[in-house]
Parts: C-alpha cells; structure tokens; sequence
C-alpha cells in the first residue's frame, strides 16, 4: 500500500506558540531530574562504594552531564522542535538514527515517569498515615496510583504552561525543604562540619569512585527536556540551550552539596540508613511536625517527575504521529488547549497500570521504583549517546569548526556505554538481569516497525525529522 493512500490526518490546531518562558523552561528540565528525589535516595547508595569520595563521585557525573548537555546544545541553538532528541538526531543520524532515538526516549520518559509515580505513592502515602489518615496496603497504593497518575495527566492535557508551573513550585518547595535542613545541619555540627576527611578522599578507592558515578549520573536523566517544547517556548534557539546547561549545573552543585552534608553529618551511618534525610532532621532535633513536610517535598518532587516526562512523551508520539512514524491518530492537538491530548490519554494510562499491576502481584512498591526507573534509565542513555554521536555530524555539515566538541562528545558517549555496561555486568540479581533484556526486546519490535515502514511506505522515511521544527534562520 503506498503511503497516498493511508487515511488523512487529522485536523490539527498545531502546539501553543511562545507559551513557556525562560523559568518555565527551566522548571521542565528540573522537573524531569527530581533533585529532591535523587537526594534522599542516591547519595547513601553512593556511599557505599565511595564512601568519603561520594562527593567526587556526583562532581564527575555533573561535568559527565555537562558534555552531554553541551552536544544536545548544539541542536537546541540552531533548531526549536517539539520532537527533542528524535529531531536532534534526524539532523544527523538520518532517519534510522532518528527512529532510534525517538523510541529509546519515549522508554526513558515512559520508565521514570511509572517509577517515580510509585516513588510518589510511597512518600505521600507516608504523609497521610504520619497525619493520622490510614493508607495502607495494596489497594491504599492502588488509589494513591490512580489519583496522583489522573492528576498528572490532568496538568499535562490542560496545558503545557500550567503543568510547568505546577512542576515549578512542587520543586521550589521540596528542594528548599531539603536546602533548608542541611544548612541546619552543617550548623548543629559545628566545627565538625569541616570535614578533612572527605576533601583528603580517606579511604575513597578509585574504583568505587567511579561506580558511585554511575549512580549520580542516573541522578540526572531528563535533564534536556526542555528541548521538548522547542515550538512552545519565547526565544527558543537561546532560552532552551541555557535551560539544559544551566538546570544540569544548578542541580549537579546541589548534588555535591547535599552528597558533602550527608557524609559530614551521618558519617558511616549513612551508608545503613533507611531514611538519611529523616536521620539527619532527628540529629538537629527537628520538631515532629518537620517530618510530613520533609516527606511531602519528597513526594512532590516525585510527582513533577511524572508530569514532566508525559510532557515530553506526548510531544515525541505527537510528532512521529505527524510523520506516520507513529499511527496518524497521535499527530493532533486539542482544539483549545492545543496539547498532543490524543498520545497523552493513550499513555498516561499505561504509566499508571505499570505500578498498579506489579502491585497486584505483590511487588513492594520500593522495588517498583527501583525497577522500573532502571528500565527507562536505558532509554536515556542510549538517546544520549545517539545524540552526541549525531552533533558533531551535524555541524561539519554546517561547516562549522567547535573545537570543545569533539571531546565533549567522546567523554558523553563513553561514559554513557560505561553507565549502560555497569548496570549489565556483573549480571545482578532477578529479576534486574531481565530488565535490559525487556529493553532490548522492546527496542527490537521497534526497528522492526521501521524495517516495514523502509519497505512499504518510504515517504514515511523520508518525512522524519522534517515536521514541527523551526531552524534559526541561516542555518541548513
């Protein structure tokens, strides 16, 4: 069948044009990291293998994510796209390179959307019962699944605007929570809280430097989302390129702040407790009522971490829709709130029926978010290394000579080959040891969908990466 003959799109009232200001933007992109998240959690993982070097460990994932980010900048500066990634790639990769990306961070945003939806369950359920309102149980997280993933689709299908500044405020709040306790704990410690110890590295060993970086880099995923909403955002071509550079460095020095202030305060604890951020908030005796509030900064954080990749799911489908990558169904905004309303109905279900079936069977809801994160986890790392292969391609066809290119490019794919291998070997425990073989299987179904699309509708191939992109003028 040739590609005239498939049904007509739909009408289109196209995205919203210049509704995102620079803080908007950059509310997208910290959003989709979840500092707050990533701090009660991450920190002590890395403090295992690091240990005084925890630190190190997230200061050499930041400069990591920098290179990244300075690669997809390339793009950002010279082409406003709804189709992130997948248009970046398009431009140089070609077609199948573009493919690949797109569908590999359709999965990143799919996974750590459905992740932090159970990371979101947990800490809100938290809240409640702390409040003296039970929620227990599996059907208690079931509810808290459905309300939180309804509200989440609710903020991203009214408006891209709103949504931003939901994730905007949820963030302000949860991060100045958590900023606010450790400036007090580094105050109840006194002198103690120069610690020579951690500048000196005692007893950091390289080696678990350098597996703790693997940890800290997973900390910033999402981080370039805001390219995203290239045709929605005023003044895209800078706006969005200082989003992506300044939102990585904002939160990478507040990794290393918040990674410093753990290990000074808790020391060896850190590495056995449960709750670090609770920990410390009984260290300086904080009052009872501290603890919901801390605990809901969490849950919130996890929560514009849901809100924040359907909005970049939804703009992706919406664009591969238009193309016929995707079913021309996707390729449609709604009248009013001109949002890809169609793929979000048709995903944000599916990332509230990833917990609430895996809570069925029994899977505690720490787990879910373990598991399901680590899966989208792969998504993104191939997206990003496809990405900085694709920019230096991109501008020597431009004929543009950037001398700090090509070693950012190295160090981004490198350390993204080297993230992707330390989560696959050596092979970890069931079921860790099938989720990238569920990605693999995933992204193979994919190649075959554009394996057919090569051979039956060529047209298809060729329109990728051509629509909702707007190039800075000049510019090829």
């Amino acid at each position: 069948m040739s590609e005239t003959t498939t049904t007509a799109p739909p009408a289109d009232a196209g995205l919203r044009r210049g509704a995102m200001g620079g803080a908007e933007l950059v509310a997208q992109a910290i959003a989709n990291i979840a500092p707050s998240a990533v701090i009660a959690f991450t920190a002590a993982a890395i403090f295992v293998t690091a240990g005084n070097g925890t630190w190190v460990s997230f200061a050499l994932a930041t400069v990591i994510i920098l290179a990244v980010g300075y690669c997809i900048s390339q793009f950002a500066k010279r082409r406003a796209s709804a189709g992130s990634l997948y248009n970046y790639a398009a431009a140089g990769l070609g077609p199948f390179g573009a493919f690949l990306t797109g569908v590999t961070l359709v999965i990143g945003c799919f996974g750590i959307a459905a992740g932090s939806l159970s990371g979101s369950v947990i800490y809100l359920g938290t809240v409640l019962n702390q409040l003296g309102v039970p929620i227990s149980g599996v059907w208690g997280q079931i509810l808290l699944a459905i309300v939180l993933g309804g509200l989440a689709a609710l903020f991203t299908m009214r408006g891209v605007r709103l949504s931003a500044r939901v994730s905007l405020v949820l963030e302000i709040v949860s991060v100045t929570i958590i900023t606010v306790l450790l400036i007090i704990a580094l105050v109840h410690a006194g002198p103690a809280a120069f610690d020579p110890a951690q500048f000196a590295l005692t007893g950091a060993a390289p080696q678990g430097v350098a597996v703790g970086m693997v940890l800290a880099i997973l900390g910033f995923v999402g981080f370039s989302s805001a390219d995203a909403l290239g045709r929605e955002a005023r003044n895209p071509f800078k706006a969005i390129p200082r989003a992506i550079m300044w939102s990585a460095l904002g939160v990478g020095v507040l990794y290393v702040f918040a990674a410093y202030t753990q290990v000074a305060v808790l020391g060896d604890k850190l590495g056995t407790s449960a709750s670090p951020l609770d920990d410390i908030a009984h260290v300086v005796g904080m009052p009872g009522w501290f603890s919901p509030v801390l605990n809901l900064g969490v849950a919130a954080s996890f929560f514009a971490v849901v809100v924040a990749p359907l909005n970049v799911i939804g703009r992706i489908v919406y664009v591969m829709g238009k193309e016929g990558v995707a079913p021309r169904m996707f390729g449609a905004t709604h009248e009013r709130n001109l949002t890809p309303h169609r793929a979000l109905l048709t995903f944000a279900p599916l990332v509230v029926a990833v917990p609430v079936v895996l809570y069925l069977f029994g899977v505690d809801a720490n787990d879910v978010l373990v598991w399901v994160d680590t899966f989208g986890t792969f998504g993104y790392m191939v997206a990003y290394a496809a990405v900085a292969i694709a920019a230096p391609i991109f501008l020597r066809r431009l004929g543009v000579k950037n001398w700090l290119l090509w070693p950012c490019t190295v160090l981004a794919v490198g350390a993204m080959a080297y993230v992707f291998y330390a989560n696959v070997f050596p092979v970890p425990a069931f079921p860790l040891n099938i989720i990238p073989l569920l990605f693999l299987a995933i992204v193979a179904i994919a190649i075959a969908r554009y394996v057919w699309l090569r051979k039956n509708r060529p047209a298809v191939i060729a329109a990728i990466g051509t629509t909702e992109t707007d190039v800075l003028e000049g510019i090829g």
